[in-house]
């Protein structure tokens, strides 16, 4: 992500009260330049009863239902123009959710993608197919999932990278994760700060290996993955006090790195796993979401692809027994 030109804001609650997402997305697509599309999939089933309605057909009511759409839409747009902001809006009958936004995002050309954080929390990740989560592991455009309410204000932008490249990561990744960070924290005038968590040395029990030499491992550890990481921000002009080498697992190091940086976004980068691999393993950005309590950007290797379908799946409208209500469930 070496620049922002266009920004698609995936917008499902319509009539939110509040939308920071939204507020979020302006505030990067003004500070980048760049122009902002304003989306939302309608994916949600509709139970039709078309008893009572004479000429009124199926096809009138999936174009009605586009209408409310893009006139909502228009209304928090021209909210953005306010402030000299080029925005267009789009709805689209399309299903699931997450592969509507990965579609219009790449038939836009999309930089990044600004989508709300869900509240639940992923209990059985490989089984539940929430839209926050299938965005991170789906798309191949960045991906911002906005947490907290509150608007940017010279925000600390923390870059999660991992010189030891655990997990088979891409070789790549920490530069492509170190650029997205730069370029936000410029844009908002904020500060840029990067955390390495690194494992500690770990023994089997009843080992006959003296405190002596632990201590002597976990230095030559902490040597190695300082060493990799002063490697890894050479390029950078990230101060020392805003580097966070923490010995620790990876989530719980991440989390701590947060902490210590009070960030209001944090950057990390994901690989997409299947099957048993993904079970087994897991995936540190997807495992973290639920304790994060600040913004997350995703970004993925230049070599990601999507296995998201190019065509969309149309409209989801069922017909119902005879009835005097129309809507969503």
């Amino acid at each position: 992500m070496p620049t922002i030109r266009r920004v698609l804001v995936a917008v499902g609650a319509l009539y939110a009260k509040s939308l920071p997402a939204v507020l979020k997305a302006a505030q990067i697509a003004q500070a980048c330049g760049a122009q902002v599309e304003l989306f939302h999939s309608l994916d949600a089933p509709v139970y039709a009863d078309l008893n009572g309605l004479r000429d009124f057909s199926m096809a009138d009511l999936e174009r009605e239902l586009k209408v409310r759409a893009l006139l909502r839409l228009e209304d928090i747009a021209d909210r953005l123009r306010q402030h000299s902001l080029t925005v267009s809006v789009y709805a689209e009958w399309d299903f699931p959710a997450y592969e509507a936004i990965v579609r219009r995002a790449l038939h836009i050309k999309a930089d990044l993608i600004v989508a709300s954080g869900q509240a639940a929390r992923h209990r059985f990740p490989s089984l539940m197919r929430l839209t926050d989560w299938e965005l991170v592991r789906l798309s191949p455009v960045s991906v911002l999932l906005v947490k907290n309410p509150h608007p940017y204000r010279h925000p600390a932008v923390l870059a999660a990278v991992d010189p030891s490249h655990a997990f088979a990561k891409p070789l790549q990744l920490d530069k492509q994760i170190l650029a997205a960070g730069n370029l936000l924290s410029r844009a908002l005038q904020g500060s840029l700060h990067a955390v390495h968590a690194y494992a500690r040395v770990s023994t089997l029990p009843d080992t006959p290996i003296t405190p002596a030499v632990i201590n002597g491992l976990e230095r030559q550890a902490q040597r190695a993955a300082k060493a990799g990481f002063d490697r890894a921000l050479r390029s950078t002009r990230i101060a020392r006090s805003r580097r966070y080498l923490i010995a620790r697992d990876p989530i719980n190091g991440i989390l701590e790195g947060v902490r210590q940086s009070r960030c209001a976004i944090i950057v990390m980068g994901a690989v997409s796993r299947t099957g048993f691999k993904r079970l087994l393993i897991g995936n540190t950005a997807e495992r973290i979401l639920d304790d994060l309590r600040c913004d997350v950007l995703i970004v993925k290797s230049p070599k990601f692809h999507s296995r998201v379908p190019g065509a969309s799946r149309s409209a989801s409208l069922l017909l119902s027994p005879p009835s005097s209500s129309l809507g969503y469930y």
